[in-house]
């Protein structure tokens, strides 16, 4: 059920109600709703009389009100109403279909208690309108009483789809989308409470309505009036055993089994085994309220039920993301003019397909998405692959009261706080001495994760109980930079663990992939702060179920040797840990033990682009090839210095490198300039504009020639022409490409003007570091700016070069390129490569590189790291939504570990003391504080007038 959040500071909306895809009918007075080209649509609002309830309801038809045509039902999202799917209902009602639209139970204008999606009140409300519409001329009848009809709807609506299909044999189709399967499991799942989304959920439905109270529920014996009654204080509009049983289980922090079944009875798992119609399963990957395992029970069943079944993950959710709302709008009314108008023509896509990301689009800099498919829809464990992890026995704490909690996902906050990536900063937060990890080693090849991975654990406790959030993290090759996909943890409580227990623990469903050299991290948590834990401290030992690997470190008086399966500590004097096949000698710590993560691939999932008839490319290559022959014969041939084995490692090395301007015996673009760059740099290259840095960039590529000094790639001289230049990749002063042909027909086309053998290229690393997207498809006229920079990087990249230069890669760059683009430089040295970047963005360059060199007048003013030159910083610039009131600044400035907290134009400068960015971060998130940003306060701007006198 999406959820709508209260904005900070005020009684808004800050989380929006879901987009959703269904109908309904009413009576009353027509109004034209024609804002959109096509043809007029005709809009009919009217209160409709239910048990208990008046609901607000609209109905859209346009063209010929005489003809007939199915109907769409078309549900809203919690805390929403029939306004939030006006615009989808007018677009249905276009492609010829009778839309009604309605207003749940206590949400808009409709009155009467939140049922949850009650069988007995707001399924039997949909069941109501479908008999309206059974009367109603236009719409189309399968049988006297029977109108063809789908129903759709996004999250709260999408639940009441299922619903309808289950207890209503009248409806044709349905199209849920990021709803869930079964309620209970969504808000207690693994037996844990989710009490930060619950909160928010009841907090919303308890909040007083707009206008009058909601109206008695008469059909309910027994129960009170209205909103009056003890037993509905504080109950808002919700019904009042749902209210008790969100107060008792909040109150408890642990679910119980009336809770389950309160839940339960009002999901539409509850009718599974009777949803026989055609279902498009359409869920979100950003989603930690619906998770994707909700999408597949209900994909499970149905298509056990025999009934056609397509599944879509879209790359957002209730985290916030790219709802991609247009094409699963399209893929919603293909889905019923199949099978609603029994067009059998109409493709309704395949079986399964998943959103990837893939690069920024040209127009906006906005992420851009790719579709992988597959025939049938895959599962949750296709393509199981094993991966080892290690790591000993480990043990850890559950704080008093839960606190503070690890971090993963906070609902409508996610999605923003993803910016602080570009600082080092995520979500990802665990506490030392309140979690276990287990890694694995590099991986030998890229891995892309589709679907839950599995881990058998050995769990034991010493208060016997024991509430755990597993999560895998992606590890970058420098074994500290992480990231949690999709920002999904997997709860799971224990129990009878006094004396240890194992368990299979099924992670988040994802689709992400792990590149080669990086890690999988395993960890397990003993807080979340999006759930309950248990108040009482507890001590927890976690142990993978594996084989043990080593000896035993601990020393002490006795010596034995104990077998077993690698799940207990060590403990006792002289005392081996039964912690595998091995050998364990005196106290302390247990051998190392291996246990398998078995990681779903589904290899049956295929993105594919379309090849170009062979006369698009072929005559422009001809004379590509042409052009580049005519260059090489008509290039001087010098004699070059013998080559330097002592620099053969060293990607860069100038000395005494000096050029002056033509005619000009006194004037020199560089002069006497020294400097070396190693493996594995950034390097950025600073200075005003006539410093020198362009020529030094041109002089280093070969293409002109320095008057006096010398230039050594890999301890090669460089000369025009000289053949270490084909290790070195370079973006200086734009790059022309053929405007007809596509962004991949131009790198295909340029690197075959190098004569160069086609399997050196390695096009497609090249094009994953630069995350191109689905722009090489298009054709280069279509470009923005922007995206001809991105495809100049590329260009430079074929053949992945060791060292790489980047003349100004910004130029043209909206921010979130520009942040791209920083990423794809931080990436590609990563990989022991070398870049040298020119650039006058000084932010930029503080966040991507490492050294630098400042030239002024063509001389070295200063080189080194980033942070010598800079003096270093230990204040951070935090952004807000809203501006902080003083006692919210004082009560910051107060935090343990923080210097001090003052406000400026900006926002807010904190000065860390003790404390790191991440906890600055975590206290921020638990104090409410509308983050917006976050970042070190930068200084390399002062650092770079004072070196050049104040000359830029």
């Amino acid at each position: 059920m999406k959820i709508r959040l209260p904005r900070p500071r005020s009684r808004g909306r800050w989380l929006a109600g879901a987009t959703a895809l269904v109908a309904l009918a009413g009576g009353g007075t027509w109004a034209v709703a024609a804002d959109d080209p096509g043809p007029a649509v005709h809009r009919e609002d009217a209160m409709r009389p239910m048990p208990g309830a008046q609901i607000d309801t609209s109905y859209f038809v346009a063209g010929d009100r005489d003809a007939p045509r199915p109907a769409v039902l078309l549900g809203h999202g919690f805390g929403g109403s029939k306004d939030d799917v006006r615009k989808q209902a007018e677009g249905l009602a276009r492609d010829g279909y009778a839309v009604l639209t309605w207003s749940a139970r206590g949400f808009g204008k409709s009155t009467g208690r939140i049922g949850l999606n009650d069988p007995a009140h707001e399924v039997k409300d949909v069941s109501r309108l479908l008999d309206w519409l059974a009367a109603r001329p236009e719409v189309r009848k399968d049988a006297e009483g029977d109108p063809r009809v789908g129903v759709a709807g996004a999250s709260y609506g999408g639940a009441v789809a299922l619903l309808a299909a289950g207890h209503d044999r009248r409806v044709d189709a349905i199209a849920p989308v990021i709803t869930y399967w079964n309620l209970a499991d969504s808000l207690f799942p693994g037996g844990v409470f989710k009490k930060l989304w619950a909160g928010i959920f009841f907090s919303t439905g308890s909040a007083t309505a707009p206008g009058t109270p909601p109206a008695p529920d008469t059909d309910a014996p027994g129960r009170p009036p209205g909103g009056s009654g003890p037993a509905a204080a504080g109950c808002g509009r919700f019904q009042p055993e749902l209210c008790a049983m969100y107060e008792r289980v909040a109150v408890s922090g642990q679910p119980d089994a009336a809770a389950r079944q309160l839940l339960e009875a009002r999901s539409p798992s509850a009718v599974g085994k009777r949803i026989t119609v055609p279902t498009l399963v359409v869920q979100g990957q950003s989603d930690s309220l619906f998770p994707l395992g909700q999408a597949d029970a209900m994909a499970r069943q149905i298509r056990a039920n025999g009934a056609p079944v397509a599944v879509d993950w879209i790359s957002g959710g209730h985290d916030g993301g790219d709802s991609e709302s247009d094409r699963i709008g399209q893929r919603v009314t293909s889905w019923f003019d199949r099978y609603l108008k029994d067009d059998k023509g109409t493709g309704t896509g395949p079986a399964f397909r998943v959103s990837r990301t893939g690069g920024l689009d040209s127009t906006d800099g906005a992420a851009r998405l790719r579709g992988a498919t597959a025939d049938s829809y895959p599962g949750l464990a296709a393509g199981a692959r094993p991966v080892t992890l290690s790591g000993r026995p480990q043990t850890f704490g559950n704080p008093a009261g839960g606190t503070p909690p690890a971090i993963s996902a906070v609902p409508g906050v996610s999605g923003g706080l993803g910016q602080f990536s570009s600082f080092g900063i995520g979500l990802g937060l665990d506490f030392p001495g309140q979690h276990a990890r287990f890694e694995s080693a590099p991986l030998d090849r890229a891995l892309q994760i589709t679907g839950s991975p599995v881990v058998r654990l050995r769990v034991t406790s010493s208060t016997g109980e024991a509430v755990l959030f597993g999560k895998v993290y992606d590890v970058g090759p420098d074994g500290r930079s992480q990231v949690l996909p999709a920002q999904l943890v997997a709860p799971v409580r224990v129990e009878g663990a006094e004396k240890g227990k194992e368990i299979r623990l099924t992670l988040p469903a994802v689709d992400h992939r792990v590149d080669a050299g990086h890690r999988l991290r395993l960890v397990l948590s003993a807080t979340d702060l999006g759930y309950a834990s248990p108040a009482a401290p507890a001590t927890y030992t976690v142990a993978l179920t594996g084989t043990g690997t080593g000896t035993g470190t601990g020393t002490g008086t006795g010596t034995g040797t104990g077998t077993g399966t690698g799940t207990e500590a060590a403990s006792g004097t002289g005392n081996p840990a039964a912690t595998g096949t091995g050998k364990a000698t005196g106290t302390g710590k247990a051998a190392v033990a291996t246990g398998t993560l078995t990681v779903p691939t589904a290899p049956g999932i295929r993105t594919q682009a379309a090849g170009l008839p062979w006369w698009t490319w072929g005559l422009p290559a001809a004379a590509a090839l042409i052009a580049a022959g005519l260059l090489l014969t008509a290039r001087r041939r010098t004699t070059a210095p013998a080559p330097d084995p002592a620099l053969a490692d060293v990607p860069l090395e100038i000395t005494g490198l000096t050029k002056r301007y033509a005619g000009a015996t006194d004037r020199y673009a560089v002069r006497e300039l020294s400097f070396r760059v190693e493996k594995g740099q950034v390097l950025g290259l600073l200075g005003p504009n006539g410093a020198g840095k362009t020529t030094t960039l041109r002089m280093l590529m070969g293409l002109i020639r320095p008057d006096e000094g010398e230039i050594r790639v890999f301890g090669h001289a460089i000369r025009p022409g000289a053949p270490v230049l084909s290790r070195v990749g370079a973006f200086v002063e734009g790059a022309g490409f053929l405007p007809h042909l596509s962004g991949r027909e131009n790198l295909e086309l340029y690197w075959q003007a190098t004569g160069r053998p086609a399997e050196d290229a390695r096009l497609e690393e090249a094009l994953e570091i630069a995350d191109l997207g689905d722009a090489l498809a298009r054709a280069v006229r279509t470009y923005s700016q922007g995206m001809r920079q991105r495809l100049a990087i590329a260009q430079a990249m074929l053949g992945l070069p060791d060292l790489l230069i980047l003349d100004e890669p910004t130029n043209g760059l909206d921010p979130p390129q520009i942040r791209e683009m920083r990423e794809v430089m931080i990436r590609y040295a990563a990989g022991g490569r070398t870049v040298i970047v020119s650039s006058h963005l000084l932010s930029e360059v503080e966040q991507s590189c490492t050294h630098l060199v400042v030239m002024d007048r063509g001389r070295l003013v200063q080189a080194g790291p980033v942070s010598e030159i800079t003096g270093g910083s230990d204040t951070l610039l935090v952004t807000t939504a809203v501006p902080l009131s003083d006692p919210v600044v004082e009560k910051i400035g107060a935090l343990p570990g923080i210097g001090s907290a003052r406000r400026v134009d900006e926002g807010l400068l904190v000065r860390l003391s003790g404390a790191t960015s991440n906890e600055l971060i975590a206290e921020l998130v638990r104090l409410d504080v509308p983050v917006t940003g976050a970042g070190p306060y930068r200084r390399l701007e002062d650092a770079f007038l004072t070196l050049i006198g104040g000359s830029a």
